[in-house]
Parts: C-alpha cells; structure tokens; sequence
C-alpha cells in the first residue's frame, strides 16, 4: 500500500517520462508535490525503492528504473522505462555474455562493520567476517577490506544505504576521491574529499546533506573507494 504523496511522485514521474522522454529533476519534483526541500523527495523515492516499485541504477546520477506500477496506474502494454536524465541516443547495448562462474577471481576480504553515509558514527574498529569480492575490484597495491554502508548521504554517488563498498587502504587521496575519512579520531564516514589549502572539504553527494570542513589535522584518510557491490 502506497501512501498519497508516494503515488504522487509515482505517477509524475510516468506522466513526465511519457511526455517528454526525461525524467523531471529533484526540484521539478518537489514542486508538484509542494514538498519543501529535495530531502522529502528522497524519502519518497526510497520508500518507492523499497516496495519494488521503481530500482535505482549504481553509478549514475538520479538514475532510476520504474519496475511496476500499482493496479490504479497499470494500463495495457505498460513497459519498464530507465530514467537516465536523457534520451537514449540509441538502441540500447546488448549485454554482455554471462562469466563463467568458475573463471571468475574471487578473494576474501575482511568486513570492519558500518561506515557512515550520513551523520557519522563511531570509527571502524573490528573484523565481523569476511566476504568473496571479485578479484578485478581489488585495484592498486594495498590492503582492502569491506564496509556495510548506513545512510543516504552518498545516494547520488550511486551508493545507498545497505551496500557493501570496497575499500583499498590509503593515506592520502586526491581531490574528488570518495574516501574513508576518520574525524578527530573518533567518527568514521564515506565522503568525497576535497582540500582546500590547509582545509579539508568531506562532501556528501546528497543535497539535503551539508558540505563538512575541517583543519587538515583533523581529519585521516584511511581508504579510497575502488567497488560497490549492492544486493537487491
């Protein structure tokens, strides 16, 4: 059962992806909802997520595809559409053969718990157990490990709450990275990390979230993202 405002964005969603081909922006859809901030349009978009109507698709930005639609909405010859922000220049690529599963590289590597993707939480400090990652995520010389992501604060990243990022131990990271920041010891977090002459920008990629700017001193890079693995 969908809530008014969930059908709402639902079906303006449809209407506007029938109409013009592109999806409505985040302030297009807060304003026909007459939501406030952009941040009640992320609830929605996640409660819609998570009753199966519509999926949102890794590593593109406000990407998401419409699933299924609820009995009030379904017409005859409906068909899932992408929203990608554009139209598809084209037919769309075939796929890509299947891997054999035993031709895959697969290595364990430790899971250290939660990191935030939001407000932060306490600093990473034990192994809970290990997963199997593909062996092509694990890129560069160093340790990696796993974390379990908590919060939407990275969700225009491609990376929500619930996923499993891969992470590759580092010290130091060049502006635009997505790193493990641990803050004055004690908080651990996922964000994009900029440094801004003896400052140190830690970006979320979610616009209800503020930008968090701290002295170089005060904030270690501890990995760099290098993979995403998501379960549905």
């Amino acid at each position: 059962m969908l809530t008014r405002k969930q059908l709402e964005l639902l079906d303006f969603i449809r209407i506007r992806i029938d109409q013009d081909g592109v999806p409505p922006s985040f302030d297009e859809m807060k304003d026909a909802l007459d939501l406030k901030s952009k941040s009640g349009i992320h609830r929605l978009i996640t409660a819609l997520e998570e009753r199966g109507f519509i999926r949102r698709l890794a590593h593109r930005a406000r990407a998401l595809e419409i699933v299924k639609l609820p009995e009030a909405m379904e017409r005859p010859g409906f068909q899932p559409k992408v929203i990608l922000g554009s139209k598809p220049a084209g037919p769309p690529p075939r796929p890509a053969a299947a891997l054999n599963v035993a031709a895959v590289d697969a290595m364990d590597i430790p899971m250290m718990g939660r990191i935030a993707a939001g407000v932060p939480i306490e600093a990473i400090a034990h192994i809970s157990h290990h997963v199997a990652v593909p062996g092509s995520l694990l890129s560069g010389k160093g340790s990696h490990y796993a974390l379990e992501v908590k919060g939407d604060s990275m969700i225009e990243a491609g990376i929500n709450d619930g996923d499993i990022v891969v992470i590759r131990e580092t010290e130091t990271a060049e502006n635009g990275d997505i790193v493990v920041a641990l803050v004055e010891d004690a908080e651990a977090t996922l964000k994009r990390f900029r440094r801004r002459g003896t400052m140190i920008a830690l970006e979320a990629a979610n616009p209800a979230y503020e930008t968090r700017v701290f002295p170089d001193h005060m904030v270690k890079v501890q990995g760099k993202l290098v993979g995403l693995i998501r379960s549905y």
